[in-house]
């Protein structure tokens, strides 16, 4: 079979027998991702490997074939772009959360809330409504990963407690990001292309929110119902305190934010370079507190420690799934919307964004531009969001908090409970239709 293909004009190699190689790998490899724990290897190692290989195996077909090189060229420069992107912005979220840790900000939270008396339970619903209303402001992941950072300081073994309670702020986070601009990279897409206005996302907090309120009540029927201040003293414990400069720390964080949403917003700067702009100040503030205050601390030492192989896998992915999308399997998903209800595609794009990853499919969907309404521009923006907790790695909150807690929540303890999430997202579902179709609330 011979591919057909135009000057500049990529190769379609969906239907060839070299573009169905490539699916094999990314299938192969997506299976030893989601069965780390059989055979304890790390979800970055399958993910880093079969991103590269398939951009090695393309680009030695154009050669082979002599096709012309310009549109792959093109497109590694705009994936660079893309994983880029994402990558520092993560690199910068992780940091932050390493130097609160090393500043004992996550202790004396721990602490405090330990001392109120809050049981297993009573933390898992904190938890997950801080994770809810701090994720439409500092994007689902950086509020996935910091709410973990706290659930792994309030207990860092029972997985009775941190399995429900993972899955709880991943839900919650990518909820409340589903329902602002810039609480999500899917959202930001949409936002940036012109499909909704800034208001418009806002309509979508019901759904969004009584959605994750179904899941995370079913969720908390798995969560002990006990006291986790298993040093019996819950005086001292309240007594621990933040050390010098985590405070200033905790609003440079909220600085940075600012700056990656204000930067996009106003100055048209991707939301990474206000991130790395922060870091910056984060810098300068240590190694002022290194200087005057003696302080051994070092924005090295928190870089550090951060889960590279998040990173890694971060970049394994986004490289094959573009990878697909560069050969044309994507973009059947967009041509779905020819012969289906707008509806029924959108709610599949939730689906098909937990198991391949909903930035990609976002891209496919907006490439396409289908003639869709403004409601269901709205339903695929919340199922592209909101669909990526059905599976542990199918969101940006789930890689960074798999990252966080390896072993406790992975994809198998995730799929165990996955039942609740699914419950959730017909019900957000529902909630959209009756808003948006029903009584028109938009």
């Amino acid at each position: 079979m011979t591919a057909q293909v135009s000057e500049h004009t990529a190769l379609n190699l969906a239907a060839h027998p070299f573009g169905w190689l490539l699916l094999i790998i990314f299938v192969v490899g997506y299976y030893f991702i989601a069965v780390e724990e059989k055979y304890h290897l790390d979800k970055a190692k399958p993910a880093l490997f079969i991103g590269t290989f398939m951009y090695v195996l393309i680009g030695g077909y154009y050669f082979i074939n002599g096709v012309d090189f310009t549109p792959f060229e093109a497109a590694i420069d705009h994936l660079i772009l893309e994983i880029a992107e994402i990558f520092f912005f993560l690199f910068v979220a992780m940091t932050f959360i390493e130097a609160l840790i090393e500043r004992g900000v996550f202790g004396a939270l721990r602490s405090k809330l330990i001392a109120k008396g809050y049981s297993y339970r009573e933390l898992f619903w904190i938890t997950g409504l801080l994770a809810f209303f701090i994720s439409p402001i500092a994007d689902n992941l950086t509020t996935a990963l910091i709410l973990s950072t706290v659930l792994l300081t309030i207990e860092g073994k029972d997985k009775a407690f941190l399995v429900p309670s993972a899955i709880n702020v991943v839900v919650a986070a990518n909820a409340g990001g589903a329902w602002s601009p810039f609480g999500d990279i899917t959202t930001l897409m949409v936002w940036a292309a012109g499909k909704g206005a800034f208001v418009e996302f806002l309509y979508l907090f019901p759904a969004a929110f009584f959605g994750w309120l179904i899941t995370a009540f079913l969720l908390s029927r798995y969560v002990p119902d006990l006291d986790p201040n298993k040093e019996g003293d819950p005086d001292a414990a309240s007594k621990i305190e933040i050390l010098k400069g985590g405070e200033v720390i905790i609003g440079i964080g909220a600085l940075t934010i600012a700056l990656a949403v204000i930067g996009k917003q106003v100055m048209h700067l991707p939301p990474m370079w206000g991130m790395l702009f922060g870091l910056s100040i984060l810098q300068l503030y240590m190694y002022h507190l290194q200087k005057k205050y003696k302080q051994d601390v070092s924005i090295f030492q928190a870089m550090s420690r951060i889960e590279n192989n998040t990173l890694l896998f971060f970049f394994g992915i986004l490289a094959a799934v573009g990878a697909l999308h560069f050969v044309g399997f994507l973009a059947y998903a967009a041509k779905l919307y020819e012969l289906f209800d707008p509806t029924v595609v959108n709610i599949g794009v939730g689906f098909l964004s937990a198991i391949v990853d909903n930035v990609p499919v976002m891209s496919a969907v907006l490439k396409a531009n289908p003639a869709i309404d403004q409601a269901q521009w709205m339903l695929v923006t919340m199922t592209a969001g909101i669909g990526g907790s059905l599976i542990s790695f199918g969101s940006a909150a789930g890689v960074g908090v798999m990252g966080k807690m390896p072993g406790i929540y992975t994809f198998a303890s995730h799929i165990k409970l996955g039942w609740t999430v699914l419950v959730g997202y017909v019900v957000s579902i529902a909630i959209w239709y009756f808003q948006f179709m029903i009584l028109g609330l938009y």
